[in-house]
């Protein structure tokens, strides 16, 4: 599988946790690919370590809104460790591509991403609590392995992440509904 980030490299990103556990994770058989400008310290630590795994991993350091859009829609799961997060857009344009978010849950990824539910088989994405960089690793080796032993399971979770509506059309519909309850016990 190919595993994406699209992001600027902050460390309110969770580009630590990617970096401490990135050697163990590229071991794995699967490819991963990073678009983002940020920290010169980040930049050329993931330009070193797409050097010491060239046939797995490419850092592009740039912005480029066109390859986003395709990289978004080629990959099967989209890396989101931030260790906070309001809201989080990333993660719903991953989802309306069919691309499964890993995510930090906190803030908006929490309220976004439903997590894998491994008895009910549900889910939209896949989560984990705590600012770990082995719970993240941890997270995408689940992620891989379903992705590799249940292909009904994960077509199912791409095809419910697909059809999330997070449109503002859908909060205004929520606000509207909660004012017009408090309007009603002003009555």
């Amino acid at each position: 599988p190919l595993l994406a980030m699209v992001t600027r490299l902050d460390q309110q990103k969770g580009i630590d946790l990617l970096l401490h556990v990135i050697d163990e994770l590229l071991a794995e058989d699967l490819q991963f690919v990073l678009l983002g400008t940020g920290d010169p310290a980040y930049e050329k630590r993931l330009q070193d370590a797409e050097k010491r795994h060239p046939d797995r991993m490419r850092a592009l350091i740039r912005y480029d809104r066109h390859l986003s859009r395709r990289i978004y829609a080629g990959a099967d799961l989209f890396v989101m460790p931030s260790l906070f997060e309001p809201c989080g857009l990333s993660q719903m344009i991953s989802m309306r591509y069919g691309t499964l978010p890993i995510v930090r849950q906190t803030g908006g990824l929490a309220d976004t991403v439903e997590a894998y539910n491994r008895y009910e088989k549900t889910g939209t994405g896949f989560g984990f609590q705590n600012i770990n960089a082995h719970e993240l690793l941890f997270t995408v080796k689940d992620a891989v392995n379903l992705y590799r032993e249940e292909p009904g399971t994960w077509d199912k979770m791409v095809r419910l992440a697909m059809s999330g509506d997070y449109s503002w059309s859908r909060s205004a519909e929520s606000y509207e509904t909660l004012y017009g309850s408090i309007l009603q016990e002003l009555r």
